[in-house]
């Protein structure tokens, strides 16, 4: 629906929105603007200099009938000559002034869109987690590119442009008024058909533009799900039946866009036509008035230039209409995204964080993601310094929504959660999260380096802090069989690795930033068993000197548990060690029953 909004074609509130980008660069703007306004003078002298040198120098000699008998006396060549040089400064002084109007807008445009670009991606990492769990990718995309490149185009060629053409038709039309009314009322009887046909393109093209924005929007949204997708689309044989409907969405456009290009193609012809109309009764009505000299030769030849000045920035104004329709229709969703408000900030005044051993509490904590669909259900408990927790349950218990809330992804509903006794609202949201690293089941490289993975950004983590992790974790086997070390390149998403090689990376990048909280969220469960060998061995070294949270479907990773934390439905049913909960034989010890009689039918498959 947002795609198919086109709105209206100007809205004032939206417009000095995005002239406030351009305030910044307002001298270069003046400049472009008094380099329009010489520029449509210069429109109005060419005809005039070419009414004088035909009125005052050639046509008297044709008059006389010279043109055969001798050449022009020395008067009328020294006035010819200064009219042609002067011809010649006013169509070099014009093509300077369109030069450097188009340069200096465009340059400001660019300008203006790299800084809405900008608060574009601040906002975006400022929004809470769940605006991105509403809001597709390939949406956010689209704004910060599609419609970005939009509103640069009405920066860049569109708002000056319009100012332009408007001021030329003007100074044109009350030029032609001042040398004859009745020729201008000639030629402006042509304007009530070249309006009707331009109010018939606009509405054409806008419905056009609009089904073509509709339709590329479901070319990006196909080609991103299905290229992200391409091995389970390879692997359930799907290719042709991709194909197919790709065409069905891929026609849409070409409809869409040939509608387009009809309406292009029938609208400049017939303006076209009614110029030359309008021409053509200039002509004889001009013709007739210079036969009964009422009206001399140049006036009429000046009238002439000045008509194909006339009927050219209206073609313009039109096209320029739809540039402002979607502009406006762009700035729309794009200030829409920006005004989005953010509900998990930073307090005004904040707390310093505990710089001594802190416990994590949580106090009677109710979450729900949607309404009150309670995900997590009054949960109390109290992990002290240097303990090691791990947290278990079936699959939607609500594991992961007790990490995501004790980095303030998503703020509670009812309760607290405290770290060394302060609720976690009171402190700054990167000072909080600072103290934390995380594991996640599918680890994430960005495009650059191993060694930039682990760093990620942070200057303090030296290339022996990056040694000294990959050495603890087990990566720096691996790393030393690439031929460019910590330098090898990464790929998007790490693509050219094994899942078990990136997530001994997450490992060293969690290690290198030496955090006092440490969470694991699902971090072995995607690894092969060798790999998983190799990651246990490291867990010694991560978890030691700070607390630790690990979440685990695999209970041998967690045995050795300081306490293990039973969720279900959204509970906290059982805490204990291993051999306590196992004793109990409640939620946990199905749990380890059931796994167990797995891993026994896997060995007995087998053998």
């Amino acid at each position: 629906m947002e795609e198919e909004a086109l709105g209206k074609a100007y809205d004032g509130r939206l417009m000095r929105r995005l002239l406030a980008y351009m305030k910044p660069y307002w001298r270069t703007v003046a400049i472009s603007i008094v380099l329009l306004l010489l520029q449509s003078f210069l429109q109005i002298a060419g005809p005039l200099i070419t009414k004088t040198a035909i009125d005052r120098y050639l046509l008297p000699i044709a008059n006389g009938g010279n043109f055969s008998a001798g050449w022009l006396s020395p008067d009328s060549w020294t006035g010819l000559t200064q009219l042609s040089l002067l011809y010649l400064a006013c169509v070099t002084v014009g093509f300077i002034c369109d030069f450097g109007e188009t340069y200096l807008m465009q340059r400001t445009g660019q300008h203006a869109m790299f800084d809405l670009r900008r608060d574009l991606m601040a906002k975006l990492q400022d929004l809470d987690i769940s605006y991105f769990d509403r809001n597709p990718v390939g949406r956010l995309i689209t704004r910060v590119t599609t419609d970005v490149d939009v509103l640069n185009e009405l920066f860049a060629s569109g708002i000056v442009t319009i100012i332009g053409d408007v001021l030329m038709l003007g100074f044109v039309i009350l030029t032609m008024f001042q040398l004859s009314p009745g020729m201008t009322g000639w030629l402006l009887a042509a304007m009530p058909l070249v309006i009707i046909t331009t109010q018939v393109f606009r509405r054409a093209v806008s419905v056009s533009y609009r089904r073509t924005r509709v339709a590329v929007a479901k070319i990006n949204a196909y080609m991103q799900e299905h290229v992200t997708g391409m091995s389970v689309l390879q692997l359930f044989n799907r290719e042709r039946r991709s194909r197919a409907e790709f065409d069905a969405v891929n026609a849409e456009h070409m409809l869409a866009f040939k509608d387009s290009v009809t309406a292009y193609g029938w609208f400049y012809p017939v303006v076209e036509f009614c110029g030359m109309l309008a021409m053509a009764m200039l002509l004889a009505y001009g013709g007739y008035r210079v036969h009964d000299h009422a009206l001399s030769l140049g006036v009429l030849v000046a009238f002439f230039q000045y008509g194909m000045r006339v009927f050219r920035p209206i073609q313009d104004l039109s096209e320029k209409y739809n540039i402002l329709q979607a502009a406006m229709a762009a700035s729309e969703r794009v200030f829409k995204l920006l005004d989005t408000e953010v509900s998990i900030r930073t307090p005004k005044d904040s707390w310093p964080f505990p710089e001594g051993r802190a416990a994590i509490e949580f106090d009677h904590v109710w979450f729900a993601y949607v309404n009150e669909d309670w995900v997590l259900r009054d949960v109390s408990f109290r992990i002290e310094p240097g303990e090691t927790i791990a947290v278990v349950g079936h699959t939607g218990a609500g594991k992961t929504t007790l990490t995501n809330l004790l980095l303030r992804f998503y703020d509670i509903q009812k309760g607290a959660i405290r770290i060394g006794g302060i609720d976690i609202r009171e402190f700054a949201l990167d000072e909080l999260r600072r103290q934390f690293s995380i594991v996640l089941q599918d680890p994430y490289l960005f495009t650059g380096t191993i060694a930039s993975n682990i760093r990620l950004g942070t200057d303090e983590i030296t290339d022996a802090i990056i040694e000294d992790a990959a050495m603890q974790v087990n990566l720096a086997d691996f790393v030393a069989t690439l031929p460019e070390r910590f330098s090898q390149s990464v790929r998007e998403r790490g693509g050219e690795y094994s899942t078990g090689q990136k997530q001994l990376i997450s490992f060293a990048r969690a290690l290198a930033h030496n955090p006092r909280y440490l969470i694991l969220d699902e971090a072995t469960s995607s690894v092969d068993t060798d790999t998983e060998l190799k990651i246990r061995a490291a867990l010694e070294a991560l978890v030691t000197g700070r607390t630790s949270i690990v979440i685990a479907h695999r209970l041998s990773t967690i045995q050795r548990a300081s306490r293990i934390f039973v969720m279900h439905k959204g509970q906290l049913r059982e805490s204990g060690t291993h051999q306590e909960l196992v004793a109990a034989r409640g939620i946990y010890w199905k749990l380890y029953q059931l796994q167990y009689k797995d891993q026994e039918l896997g060995t007995t498959v087998r053998q």
